[in-house]
């Protein structure tokens, strides 16, 4: 991977603030031209320093105002116990992140659904189904203080 420099960083600020922001805007803020703001996003996008595109979407504006957290704790941990949690949960739209954890939980899970009685039929299908969830703690967001992806670069 080629290291990132200081144009690179700069690029990635403005990207995580707009990604539609236009190469030729993205090049005037940052002193480069619009063709080499273009060659440096293709080049983080090959490397994986891009990992996605994509519009950020308001749940409550598409009919899922219910945020929930949820800590998962195993029964067995094997490797394979291990990768069949983290296919399913990979696999399950109402996760919208998931995480391997150390501590009492195994899993650290952000569900977004439209309401508890989805939720509780989450829990039938992704934790009792397997037979390898001990137990669960959810968490019920009030509020969205902050929320986002941009990273401080």
């Amino acid at each position: 991977m080629t290291p990132l420099d200081s144009y690179d960083l700069a690029i990635l600020r403005i990207l995580q603030r707009n990604n539609a922001t236009p190469q030729r805007a993205i090049g005037e803020a940052v002193n480069l031209s619009a063709p080499s703001v273009q060659r440096r996003i293709k080049r983080m996008e090959a490397e994986g320093v891009i990992a996605a595109n994509v519009a950020v979407v308001a749940p409550d504006r598409v009919g899922l105002p219910l945020t929930i957290f949820a800590q998962v704790e195993l029964v067995s941990e094997t490797p394979d116990d291990i990768d069949t949690m983290k296919r399913r949960f990979r696999e399950a739209p109402e996760v919208q992140q998931c995480f391997y954890v150390t501590g009492e939980a195994d899993f650290m899970l952000v569900l977004v659904v439209e309401s508890m009685a989805a939720y509780e039929e989450f829990t039938r299908q992704a934790f009792f189904a397997g037979g390898n969830v001990r137990k669960f703690r959810t968490f019920v967001s009030m509020d969205a203080v902050k929320s986002g992806s941009s990273l401080n670069i």
